[in-house]
């Protein structure tokens, strides 16, 4: 079980620098009451299973993900959410209050986040004597989104943590994440995360300011 204690701050704070957002002592406030209100309002859920690639061949689709598990036969499908209530959390509050909306959208993608990196030290402790790749997302560059549900069905998501995809592939709750590690027996290349790969390269409100998101 997976659980959330505490936000990462910095990061949140990262993300609403992108923003444009300043800081000063009512942001301050401001981030505490949202940190807490996401943390009771987080059901953190973790799942993930392991396929062997010469058995999964869909999980290859692009040159992206294939140069991404060279050198690994096996792979690990995850899956993580911090549940609907976060959704909710956050559409009420844009009603009402949209600049309080932007910090809790901020922290529910650090807690998120948080869950998955929770997540990948679990499945590192499964894998002792093994190298893994960082994990890689649906689309990511080639990495066509719309294996997202092919993903969640073979972890059986919507049953057991309820997450699923929507028509146009996107994932509900919005505050979830699936992705692919890859498993080698061999010492693999750490290829580093970065625009290149990202589905939101031209979006990015880091990108636009002239910064990264850091990964």
């Amino acid at each position: 079980m997976i659980e959330l204690t505490a936000l990462n701050r910095q990061e949140c704070i990262r993300y609403l620098g992108g923003a444009g957002v300043e800081m000063n002592s009512q942001m301050e406030e401001l981030l505490n009451i949202c940190e807490k209100e996401i943390i009771d309002s987080a059901q953190p859920k973790f799942l993930y299973k392991e396929v062997t690639l010469a058995d999964s061949p869909f999980l290859l689709q692009g040159e992206d993900i294939q140069s991404h598990l060279k050198g690994c036969d096996k792979a690990v499908l995850i899956c993580a959410t911090v549940g609907l209530s976060v959704d909710n959390l956050i559409r009420r509050t844009q009603i009402s209050n949209m600049a309080k909306a932007v910090v809790l959208d901020s922290f529910a993608s650090v807690a998120v986040e948080q869950v998955c990196e929770k997540g990948d030290l679990l499945i590192a402790s499964k894998y002792p004597n093994k190298h893994l790749t960082f994990r890689f997302s649906p689309g990511y560059g080639d990495y066509p989104i719309e294996l997202q549900k092919r993903f969640l069905d073979i972890l059986d998501a919507q049953r057991k943590i309820g997450l699923c995809t929507n028509d146009s592939f996107l994932l509900t709750p919005t505050k979830s994440v699936t992705a692919i590690m890859g498993i080698s027996d061999k010492e693999i290349e750490q290829k580093k995360r970065g625009c290149a790969i990202c589905t939101l390269r031209g979006e990015c409100r880091y990108r636009k300011a002239g910064t990264h998101c850091g990964f």
